[in-house]
């Protein structure tokens, strides 16, 4: 069974940092391409940030480019997000997802929070 456990999110200060970890069990880690999506009250949810099996190419919605940073440990079987720099916009339940580069199959962890705001 595959499970994907989202960790790390919680409340921070704008200009604050946090950062997020997904630990993915029950897969073969190293043939999915790992990504970072959120949804806000009242809003779609969106891809914030993707990054392939080998870690060699990652890609950031435009909103995040230079705060966010997403990173992999394939021996781990972890998939990382820094955040810096957060604004109150940054606000959301954020969610890993893990996609087989073999079949197209997706699954989607059950989400953490992050909330920014004084």
């Amino acid at each position: 069974q595959v499970q994907l456990v989202e960790s790390g999110g919680g409340l921070v200060q704008p200009g604050g940092s946090l950062r997020l970890s997904c630990a993915a069990s029950g897969l073969t880690f190293s043939t999915h391409h790992m990504s970072w999506y959120r949804q806000a009250p009242g809003k779609e949810r969106e891809l914030v940030a993707s990054i392939t099996t080998g870690g060699g190419s990652t890609n950031y919605v435009d909103s995040v480019k230079g705060r966010f940073t997403i990173s992999r440990d394939n021996a781990k079987k972890m998939v990382y997000l820094q955040m810096n720099s957060l604004k109150p916009e940054d606000t959301a339940v954020y969610y890993c997802n893990a996609n087989s580069i073999l079949t197209g199959r997706s699954y989607w962890g059950q989400g953490t929070q992050v909330t920014v705001s004084s």
